[in-house]
């Protein structure tokens, strides 16, 4: 997946597959605003083996891609079609272990993990998720993930009465509709192949990770659909 291309369409994912997902969630209608910023950089520091740099700060540069194209849909959204003011979350970007910005009265971050906070209005990943799935399956897995926590800080964004009771179900709705939308306006591009290393990866992968507790997140049948039913019905059928 490219950023900023002529845009050739997403390609609905066919198999048993999850969206990515991640914890400090929640779905209160009234967010403190603040601007996104850049990702920062780390070092490469992937659990269990070494990362070649050039890998690493090809995928710092995904994460910067998918958070333009992502805050750029929704920006869109929200002034074309919501008819209301927007102001993406804060990006504190990439942290390592539970060494990442604390959330309300957490103090430290959770390893291998992707947030949205609430109470400080931004998004974060450790660096090792994201380098991890990165090296096993592509840039798609930067995109998803980033799509996803971003899906969270929308809910924040929405009407009470537009939010879904399975949060998480439908921050895996709004990714697809927020990543078929960039894609529809140029604003990246979905490459062949996209959803196949997705399904066959991460249906591998899923229940590796404590966030893709069935209990909470929904399983991988579940969350394929409802990522699919944003690609197809866009925000709408989301919410």
């Amino acid at each position: 997946m490219m950023a900023r291309r002529q845009a050739a369409g997403w390609l609905t994912i066919a198999t048993a597959a999850a969206a990515i997902a991640g914890g400090c969630a929640t779905t209160s209608s009234a967010p403190p605003a603040g601007p996104a910023t850049d990702v920062p950089t780390t070092q490469p520091t992937l659990v269990g083996g070494t990362v070649n740099a050039a890998d690493h700060a090809e995928m710092k540069n995904d994460e910067r891609g998918a958070v333009t194209a992502v805050d750029t849909f929704w920006r869109r959204y929200f002034t074309e079609q919501a008819g209301q003011p927007y102001q993406g979350p804060r990006v504190a970007g990439s942290y390592v272990g539970t060494n990442g910005p604390p959330c309300g009265g957490e103090p430290e971050s959770v390893p291998f993990n992707a947030v949205y906070c609430l109470p400080g209005d931004f998004v974060a990943w450790d660096d090792n998720l994201m380098m991890a799935g990165y090296s096993q399956i592509g840039d798609a897995w930067v995109y998803l993930i980033i799509a996803h926590e971003w899906g969270h800080a929308i809910q924040a964004r929405l009407r009470e009465d537009r939010v879904s009771v399975a949060a998480e179900l439908q921050a895996d709705c709004l990714a697809g509709a927020a990543l078929q939308g960039a894609a529809d306006e140029g604003l990246i591009t979905a490459e062949p192949g996209d959803s196949d290393e997705i399904a066959a990866t991460l249906a591998a992968v899923a229940d590796d990770y404590p966030w893709t507790d069935v209990s909470d997140h929904g399983n991988a049948e579940e969350r394929t659909s409802a990522f699919n039913t944003g690609v197809k019905g866009g925000v709408r059928a989301c919410t």
